[in-house]
């Protein structure tokens, strides 16, 4: 899977500016991804997928982010709903007293993944960004499952989807936070707010969302248990992005050496110091991301572990902003104009820091975490 998202990466790089100057959604792109199985990715062989641990997903979403950042963000979302459901494994769902039916659905929802559907997440809201204990979107238990009614934000794909992972608090007991997956169609409409600086290929649209779901649609059939699986899994809220924005920030120094070597300019050390200390920058960040997966896939909720996963995130957000930087000042003035990869990576690794958990609050966390307090509750932004 990760040569296959190298070999589609080219393509991706070929249709990017157009995307970008559109705003449009990657459709071409998704095609591709559907027709390699790589929807498939998280998904156990058993279920027909590739049964892909977190680090071989971080070297996958790398290689299609160097091609195009937006549609590799996009899938970081499909990714985070397959590998969440994958990593609720029978002992987890024993453990948590999940009944047989949500082990059942979970199946369906990955085998389906795996033939070729694909899933958006509808969870940050404007004024609580995505932190579960503050969303306004509710949900109440109906005759026929569960009502849901709210407004999500940010919602990457959206109208693309063939489902959609929504996020809301119950109306009978507000700190009971749970999931739905919730089938493209009617009762969700898609509100076209997304013109942004970067990523504008995301589509991350808002989503108004007022539909009755059967009582199937509860991921692991127990209502509350989306902060327990936050906490319990924070690599997918906290640094599926990290692969991505790494990927953008390796696209920007390959630009930058590419528009050098056109321009015959590589002779000027000035240049070749910044794409040295560029090259050695991503170098460094992208072993942090791949030490943070290691960890998740080899000690997962032990506390180091949490601890990589949140300096990779700061990392490859503070990383892809300063090397996009870096590499668009190397280029000179010519590389500012519409059209140019590296205009477009800039605007792109822009975004790095700014996505959740953002820079500022992966630093207080590591901050409070290292001075000895409880990083997840006596943060400046509590993260959940």
């Amino acid at each position: 899977m990760i040569e296959e998202a190298r070999r589609l990466a080219p393509r991706f790089a070929a249709r990017a500016a157009a995307y970008d100057r559109d705003g449009a959604f990657p459709a071409d792109d998704f095609a591709d991804l559907r027709a390699s199985g790589l929807f498939g990715l998280m998904v156990p062989a058993r279920l027909g997928g590739a049964g892909a641990g977190f680090a071989q997903y971080a070297a996958t979403a790398y290689e299609l982010a160097r091609g195009n950042g937006a549609t590799a963000l996009i899938f970081n979302m499909h990714a985070s709903v397959t590998g969440a459901l994958a990593g609720v494994t029978d002992e987890l769902a024993d453990a948590l007293g999940l009944p047989p039916e949500a082990i059942e659905a979970r199946d369906n929802h990955l085998r389906a993944a795996a033939e070729g559907k694909w899933y958006a997440v509808a969870m940050s809201e404007r004024g609580a960004g995505s932190r579960l204990s503050q969303l306004s979107t509710v949900y109440e238990a109906v005759p026929e499952g569960y009502r849901i009614q709210g407004a999500k934000t940010f919602c990457s794909g959206a109208g693309h989807a063939d489902a959609y992972l929504v996020a809301a608090r119950s109306v009978a007991d507000q700190s009971q936070v749970s999931q739905f997956l919730v089938p493209a169609g009617e009762g969700l409409r898609v509100d076209p707010t997304w013109d942004a600086l970067g990523m504008r290929a995301t589509g991350s649209h808002d989503l108004h969302v007022d539909v009755t779901v059967p009582s199937g649609a509860l991921l692991g059939g127990v209502e509350g248990l989306a902060l327990v699986v936050a906490q319990l899994a924070p690599h997918w809220m906290v640094a599926s992005y990290a692969a991505v924005y790494v990927g953008v920030a390796r696209a920007a120094v390959d630009a930058a050496v590419a528009h050098v070597n056109e321009r015959k300019l590589g002779h000027l050390p000035a240049i070749r110091s910044r794409i040295g200390r560029a090259d050695a920058a991503v170098a460094a960040a992208h072993l942090a991301v791949m030490e943070a997966a290691r960890r998740v896939d080899e000690q997962p909720g032990e506390a180091e572990t949490t601890r990589w996963v949140w300096r990779a995130k700061l990392l490859a957000g503070t990383t892809a902003a300063e090397v996009a930087a870096s590499m668009l000042e190397a280029a000179g003035t010519s590389a500012m104009r519409r059209g140019h990869p590296l205009e477009r990576l800039y605007r792109d690794a822009r975004a790095g820091s700014l996505q959740p958990a953002t820079s500022d609050v992966c630093a207080d966390w590591l901050g409070v975490d290292a001075l000895g307090g409880d990083a997840d509750s006596e943060g400046s932004a509590p993260r959940w």
